[in-house]
């Protein structure tokens, strides 16, 4: 009788840490003119589990570097900029979409083409890692996208 507490104990405990995880979903990146050496990516991040988290860094093959951005305003003026970490608060999502928090890709080794495929991962604070696989769009295709999905409910 014991062994089958242990066990069912033990099996609660691993469906537990199966259903509480970070997703991401909605992945993209812009695509770019030729000859253009940097990229964003957007989506949607989702942190199911019972514990603050953040994002604390990026890495690609694709790009030179990968970085966290945000934009504020400053002095009147929208100003994009690095940051060294984005918060995902227990059982809440962080939208990254143009204007806010988004994935710079800089020094690309070559251009982004819509259709094309980009393999990125997310590293996290408690020293997970999300690997992605997002497809290339055309420049506003994301933002029609995201503004529809917005619009009804899908958030």
């Amino acid at each position: 009788m014991k062994l089958k507490l242990i066990t069912i104990g033990l099996l609660l405990s691993i469906v537990s840490l199966a259903a509480s995880s970070v997703m991401v979903n909605d992945a993209y990146l812009r695509a770019t003119p030729p000859n253009i050496p940097n990229s964003a990516a957007f989506m949607i991040v989702m942190n199911d589990t019972e514990e603050d988290l953040a994002i604390v860094g990026a890495t690609s093959d694709i790009a030179i570097k990968v970085e966290l951005h945000a934009h504020d305003m400053v002095n009147g003026m929208m100003r994009m900029h690095q940051v060294g970490k984005i918060n995902l608060n227990a059982k809440s999502h962080v939208l990254f979409n143009p204007g806010g928090f988004h994935i710079m890709f800089l020094g690309l080794n070559k251009s982004l083409k819509e259709g094309d495929k980009v393999n990125f991962t997310l590293l996290l604070s408690n020293g997970k890692n999300i690997k992605i696989t997002a497809p290339v769009k055309k420049v506003m295709a994301g933002i029609k996208d995201r503004k529809s999905d917005m619009h009804h409910g899908k958030m």
